[in-house]
């Protein structure tokens, strides 16, 4: 299951690259990166469930989402999207927020780049995720990231 997930860390370069292929076409995989409906099925590592308060999937525009906890505790995230490239990449800043949006400065935004590839199995997915510096890639490592990452990565095939 997991471990045709690539999950390759970089201290050096302070960057996370992860690779996957689905067993679907590009245009399927990108609505679940795309879709709140979509990403709200997936993004967060059960038992933990993923909330949108609002997306705007364009350059320039936001998606505020909650992770919510099996507790119903709820931690707040948002992504700035950045330049779109229909069924092929998007980048965006991805930050630690406030149920209202406000950026949480403790923790370092990460620049994250999705690529899509049509390939013969169906969707090559890569997503370089790259931080400010080491202590914040690591920081955030150590809460868990890697783990849930991949969960969520498993859990999206598990959909499609």
């Amino acid at each position: 299951m997991e471990s045709n997930i690539v999950f390759n860390k970089d201290f050096d370069a302070s960057t996370v690259y992860v690779m996957k292929i689905y067993d679907a076409d590009v245009s399927k995989v990108w609505d679940y990166f795309t879709k709140s409906e979509l990403l709200d099925q997936w993004w967060a590592p059960k038992p933990w469930k993923c909330e949108t308060v609002k997306q705007d999937f364009s350059e320039g525009g936001i998606w505020h989402y909650a992770m919510v906890g099996p507790d119903g505790e709820k931690m707040y995230g948002q992504v700035t999207y950045g330049e779109i490239m229909e069924h092929r990449s998007f980048d965006g800043v991805d930050a630690f927020c406030d149920e209202k949006g406000d950026i949480n400065e403790d923790f370092a935004q990460a620049k994250w780049l999705f690529g899509f590839t049509g390939v013969e199995e169906g969707t090559k997915l890569t997503i370089n995720i790259h931080f400010p510096d080491p202590e914040s890639m690591k920081k955030q490592l150590e809460m868990g990231f890697e783990e849930g990452f991949k969960m969520g990565l498993s859990q999206l095939e598990d959909l499609i």
